[in-house]
């Protein structure tokens, strides 16, 4: 038996090789899952930064809100919908890439070197779970604090007096639109401002002030006024000619400081507030934090076997039908919560049963799939 040894060496070569055609298979569909669900996500977050960019910028140009507020609130909204960027490009990542390998004929060596669809699963679990974690993070801890953290500055924005908050070269209201001020110039360090005019109404009567310079000043009580210089103040009903007309070298005016009420909506909750108060409420945004990773391992699962292209239906059919089914799903979690809150549901059912529903689906949809395989290569 001197050959024992060698023979036994070529019997395991050809296992070796399987081996590590099997791990550079996996390196390469994880590689270019990646490159594609980068490229999806930029595509994304491009389209929800430029939309809330312009939301915001409407909101300081019409004086809602200051203008250096707009980059840090735009940052915060962007952290908000970072999971739900992740699992659409998690679920078209996986979608293009099986769709491509169909397109290119390599499903056709796949399925004829006697593998199944469901050796497919192993390496997209690979590229998902990582994406999965982080989704999980980011929905139970990071969005949570990221709109406490923009509540709290949309907060302090608001409760800054009047002069602070004044944007050069825009009108703004104050005290439920009681006073209207515009100014030209404005120096932030020294609270001086240039060329203002305001117009308030006070028993009634119309009053508008302009005047070229200005200044805060606060009273030992701890009052601030606005001191207008060298300015005219014109006062009267509307509509009648009996104004009164006033030329001033010094005129002070009240700040009213708008002092912003505390908001804690129930989005913005840490995740362990949610467990130590389990209303219903809290427990459908709790479903709604724990049904993103969810979600997102199910959608890349089903994106296997949806991935297989049909040369009649044309090559867009698939990811026409992988939006909609993504929007359904969405809006079922969304609805499911929401009956959870209403009390129409249990917490347990709602959540288990709409996953357990989907997870039905992609069992079914892999079978279908499949089904056009010998029995015996369908689970290979």
């Amino acid at each position: 038996m001197p050959d024992y040894p060698h023979s036994r060496a070529e019997k395991s070569k050809p296992q070796g090789t399987a081996t590590r055609h099997k791990n550079i298979f996996r390196r390469e569909f994880v590689r270019e899952c990646a490159w594609l669900g980068l490229l999806v996500f930029v595509i994304l977050l491009g389209i929800v930064v430029l939309t809330q960019l312009i939301r915001l910028l409407g909101d300081a140009v019409g004086g809602t809100l200051a203008a250096e507020g707009v980059p840090v609130l735009m940052g915060f909204a962007a952290l908000n919908y970072l999971p739900v960027l992740l699992i659409l490009s998690l679920f078209l990542s996986v979608l293009l890439a099986v769709s491509r390998a169909y397109r290119d004929s390599e499903m056709v060596v796949w399925f004829s070197s006697g593998a199944g669809l469901t050796r497919w699963i192993k390496p997209v679990l690979w590229y998902a779970l990582p994406v999965v974690a982080v989704v999980a993070l980011l929905s139970l801890v990071l969005s949570p604090w990221a709109l406490r953290q923009a509540a709290e500055y949309q907060q302090r924005l608001n409760s800054r007096d009047d002069v602070t908050a004044a944007i050069p070269g825009v009108f703004r209201e104050a005290d439920g639109g009681a006073r209207v001020y515009f100014v030209e110039k404005m120096d932030v360090q020294h609270k001086r401002v240039s060329n203002i005019f305001v117009r308030s109404l006070q028993n009634g009567k119309m009053g508008t002030v302009a005047a070229r310079d200005g200044y805060e000043e606060v009273a030992p009580n701890g009052d601030r006024f606005l001191v207008l210089l060298n300015g005219t103040r014109y006062e009267g009903v509307p509509g009648q000619a009996n104004f009164r007309v006033v030329q001033f070298k010094r005129y002070e005016m009240r700040i009213e400081t708008e002092v912003g009420k505390p908001e804690s909506p129930l989005q913005s909750l840490t995740t362990s507030e949610l467990i130590a108060h389990p209303t219903r409420w809290h427990l459908s945004e709790l479903e709604w934090r724990l049904s993103l990773p969810v979600s997102a391992l199910l959608l890349a699962l089903l994106a296997i076997p949806m991935g297989f292209v049909n040369p009649r239906a044309g090559r867009s059919f698939n990811l026409i039908a992988a939006l909609i089914i993504y929007t359904t799903y969405s809006n079922s979690i969304s609805v499911s919560n929401s009956w959870v809150g209403q009390g129409r549901v249990g917490p347990v059912t709602g959540f288990l049963g709409l996953h357990l529903l989907a997870a039905a689906a992609v069992a079914l949809l892999f079978y279908h799939r499949m089904s056009v395989l010998p029995w015996w290569r369908r689970l290979r």
